[in-house]
């Protein structure tokens, strides 16, 4: 049986650093537009929702999405594991994996790895055009926030869940911080005790949480984790900017030819070098109830 499964891409208008970031121009085009053309590119993934808020900010993203004819979802905008639970269940997705709009180099070839590791697929085995329903994690990253680690630059972050999974989160998680972030409840307390497939310079790590769910870490080796790629503030746009100006618009590029652009030009790096990355514990307060 295949099995079906959706990026989905979580967009709003009302960030709280970059207000409308998601639709800033980079290259000729919306940011959102290169994250969704760049997620359509990885052969694990069948369908692409950008998942978006009810809020009448997000009129605008909806509407987009629109034109360009991608499925787009509107839900709660502090809930976004409600949001994620329910774009889910209307696009019948039994993979999940989850993306967000603030990340214009995220590379198709890195998205398809992570949702190998979280298939218990060997790393470089070919893609395959059907896929078992079973496999053997419930949730896989290719980051985690501390106390663990990520070994890829941040704006690359990909995570998968199972639909059962999601499903368990949605019903049980009850922080804000596992609403707003999503996925936290899932990996939350996972203990790291096997080594799993180590290919070049890929490796997987696994392990098991307190509430019996079982996850894989997609590592690289050298770790590259210190460098930021997402856009959050004016100076990660520019950053970004920076870099598809050099590889000239529409141009198909990877996060290898990044590394290798910064290590040719390391003054890019220090565009947005002093900008301190969010927690997956923050919470936005203009969510909260007052």
């Amino acid at each position: 049986m295949s099995v079906h499964k959706i990026a989905i891409i979580q967009a709003r208008m009302s960030s709280s650093r970059l207000p409308g970031k998601v639709l800033e121009d980079i290259s000729g085009r919306p940011m959102l537009q290169h994250v969704i053309e760049r997620s359509m590119r990885a052969r694990l993934v069948d369908g692409i929702v950008v998942a978006t808020t009810l809020d009448p900010a997000d009129d605008r993203l909806a509407e987009f999405c629109h034109i360009q004819g991608i499925p787009c979802f509107r839900g709660s905008m502090p809930d976004v594991l409600d949001r994620y639970y329910q774009a889910a269940c209307q696009y019948h997705a039994d993979v999940i994996i989850r993306l967000t709009a603030d990340c214009p180099l995220i590379d198709p070839d890195v998205l398809d790895l992570t949702v190998k590791a979280f298939l218990g697929l060997e790393l470089s085995q070919a893609t395959k055009s059907q896929l078992s329903a079973t496999n053997p994690f419930d949730f896989a990253a290719n980051r985690l926030p501390p106390p663990w680690k990520r070994t890829i630059p941040i704006g690359m972050d990909v995570e998968v869940c199972s639909f059962t999974a999601l499903e368990k989160a949605w019903q049980h998680a009850d922080q804000p911080y596992q609403r707003e972030h999503v996925m936290p409840f899932l990996y939350e307390g996972v203990t790291f005790d096997h080594l799993e497939h180590h290919v070049s310079e890929w490796y997987i790590e696994s392990g098991q949480t307190p509430r019996d769910l079982r996850v894989a870490l997609l590592n690289h080796d050298p770790d590259q984790g210190s460098l930021r790629w997402t856009v959050d503030t004016p100076s990660d746009l520019e950053f970004v900017r920076q870099v598809y100006a050099h590889f000239a618009a529409y141009q198909v590029f990877g996060w290898k030819e990044v590394l290798a652009l910064l290590e040719a030009r390391p003054e890019l790096a220090r565009i947005n070098s002093t900008v301190a990355h969010k927690t997956a514990f923050d919470v936005d307060q203009r969510t909260l109830p007052q």
